[in-house]
């Protein structure tokens, strides 16, 4: 296709002058002349015919490396030509796109209102830029960024629309990517926490007269265990079926994924029978799962409450709702419990202390371990040390473990907490051992969280290899309630895997608990640590020295070690170590110290014997 081309050149007038004059020059010497100027103007000419098409050329070949789409219409909007990024695009070949009006492959999700404003633009700025929708040959719709300009030709007409396009799908998938990123869960796509705060808020805010929300959180109980025989494959899985099947049972309502395995259900309603429905609820959900063959049947924890009855604010809501839940984990789980104006009260104070503590492992300096020497009975040796967390609070001072572990179990914190034990028992040996202070065992307490976690053994191995501390020197004291939570699995194979490793494993608070021989004979145990229960009345009280007596008897046979803790009197000491306890820790030798304190105390009595013999003089 050749380019337009005008006769607007000087030479080029001249040559065609010299044509015409060729007729009429009298002599050769001036037709020679003219003959000149025309073969001079006809090679200007040629060049110039040769470097327009050259452009067009180079042109053209731009036009089909070019990675956006280009059509080109008439006035009239029929096309006239594309290149072959648009057939790539759109599926169209040139051939049979050529002459149709380019809006028949316009998506029909566009309305007359969007053409009108397009061609208004298009007719008063020349061009128009913007997203739309197109059709592909295959049917399918897609989105584009579209830029079109009027072509004007000289008497001010528009000849020509010249449109460049770009396939943005890959663009809009990413932004709604982001978006369920930021709103759904990615494994059942059900809201997520962040988006269950905004449909709750929404709900409160519309609620009608007359109209009430229930809100219920729903707990899969045991789903550790669920994972562990089935894998974390099937436990997901099982996880996608419970939220469709929950979803599928509220109608009209908001189902979302908490995290884990809690699930949150919202409905609105104009009926008082919010008991009813949870019951609904519950027997919807316990029927069996199919899942990988098996039949399973879950247990559930339910807390529930009413809007506005309990509350019109999403926070507070949430909050109550969280109390109800571990309300209803604490009688036992697989119950169902409303929100009470009691478990808020309950809660308000020790929601604060929650706040702080969690401030406390954040900022570091309120929290501290205490160390209690446990002794040999034959001639009272130090043999080691057991590490008890102790929280400083700045308001309240020394806060009762009692008072703060179950609530770190309860939120989530035992994992934080536990690590820090590790950590910080681990650095106050490795000073005590550039101090020249003596080289004791420590002995920390390990909960069922930090078991079912499972973060204990990274936690161990990183602590150990930081401080440059042995596996042997720090033992690990489980108690009978660890052994039996059921989110733990099944922790033999762990524990053999931390004995190997070096470390030693006791069982603390020994006949407390669910006490079970076959316990003892299956666990790779070194120590049994038999609970002061048992001790405070010895050597007067016969039950208590029978049983004594026994597990004594009973660990020889198991060739275990016993450390009876809570001994406080010469009494209980001699009964001890007549009935053959090797190892005492209590009030009579020592009671648990901090650090500063501790070491004074060795240091104090430094003068008084070796090393060996630091902590002999009782301290009552």
């Amino acid at each position: 296709m050749w380019s337009p081309f005008a006769i607007n050149r000087p030479l080029a007038w001249a040559a065609m002058a010299a044509l015409l004059a060729c007729v009429w020059l009298p002599g050769p010497g001036l037709r020679l002349m003219a003959a000149t100027i025309v073969v001079a103007g006809l090679s200007h000419i040629w060049r110039q015919l040769r470097r327009e098409r050259q452009n067009a050329d180079l042109m053209q070949q731009a036009l089909m490396l070019s990675e956006e789409g280009v059509q080109i219409t008439d006035a009239e909007n029929r096309i006239l030509a594309v290149n072959p990024a648009f057939t790539r695009i759109t599926g169209f070949t040139e051939e049979e796109v050529r002459g149709v009006n380019a809006a028949n492959l316009v998506a029909s999700r566009h309305d007359s209102s969007f053409f009108k404003r397009f061609w208004q633009t298009l007719e008063s700025k020349g061009r128009w830029e913007g997203e739309i929708w197109n059709r592909r040959k295959q049917g399918d719709e897609y989105p584009e960024w579209l830029r079109v300009k009027a072509v004007v030709g000289r008497k001010g007409r528009i000849t020509h629309f010249v449109g460049t396009f770009t396939d943005i799908s890959v663009h809009k998938a990413r932004e709604q990517d982001l978006r369920r990123i930021g709103f759904e869960d990615p494994l059942t796509g059900l809201p997520n926490r962040r988006r269950l705060h905004d449909l709750m808020t929404s709900r409160l805010r519309h609620l009608r007269a007359g109209e009430s929300l229930d809100m219920a959180i729903i707990d899969i109980d045991g789903f550790k265990s669920v994972n562990d025989s089935l894998g974390v494959d099937q436990g997901d899985r099982l996880l996608a079926r419970f939220g469709q099947r929950l979803a599928g049972h509220v109608a009209g309502g908001v189902v979302g994924r908490l995290g884990g395995d809690e699930f949150l259900v919202i409905r609105t309603t104009t009926f008082d029978d919010h008991d009813k429905w949870i019951a609904g609820l519950r027997e919807h959900l316990g029927e069996p799962f199919e899942i990988d063959h098996r039949s399973l049947r879950l247990g559930l924890s339910i807390g529930s409450c009413r809007a506005p009855e309990d509350g019109s604010d999403s926070g507070v809501l949430f909050q109550r709702l969280e109390s109800a839940l571990y309300s209803a984990k604490r009688h036992g789980r697989n119950v169902s419990q409303r929100f009470r104006p009691a478990l808020d009260v309950q809660d308000t104070p020790q929601m604060a202390l929650v706040y702080s503590l969690r401030d406390a492992l954040a900022n570091g300096g309120q929290l501290e371990l205490y160390y209690q020497s446990q002794h040999r009975t034959s001639d009272g040796l130090v043999v080691g040390l057991e590490a008890l967390l102790r929280w400083r609070h700045p308001e309240h001072g020394l806060v009762s473990p009692g008072d703060f572990i179950p609530l770190a179990e309860r939120h989530g914190l035992m994992g934080m907490l536990g690590n820090w034990v590790i950590d910080e028992a681990l650095g106050q040996m490795a000073r005590w051992r550039e101090t020249g202070m003596p080289k004791l065992p420590v002995w920390i307490n390990i909960s069922a969280i930090q078991m079912f976690q499972g973060e204990l053994e990274s936690a161990l191995s990183s602590g150990l290899a930081r401080h440059g501390i042995a596996a042997g020197q720090l033992g690990l004291e489980l108690t009978e309630s660890v052994l039996l939570d059921e989110r733990a699995g099944d922790i033999v194979p762990r524990l053999e895997a931390l004995r190997e490793r070096g470390h030693r494993i006791a069982i603390d608070d020994f006949g407390t608990g669910y006490s079970s021989l076959g316990y003892l004979k299956r666990l790779p145990l070194d120590k049994i640590k038999l609970d002061r229960a048992f001790i405070r009345s010895l050597p007067d009280d016969p039950a208590d020295a029978a049983i004594v007596s026994a597990v004594l008897a009973m660990a020889r046979g198991l060739s275990l070690d016993v450390i009876a803790e809570g001994v406080e009197t010469q009494g209980q000491l001699d009964f001890l170590r007549d009935a053959g306890c090797r190892l005492v820790q209590g009030f009579y030798f020592a009671r648990p110290m901090a650090v500063g304190a501790l070491e004074e105390h060795w240091q104090s009595l430094a003068g008084q014997s070796s090393t060996a013999q630091l902590g002999t003089t009782p301290v009552v």
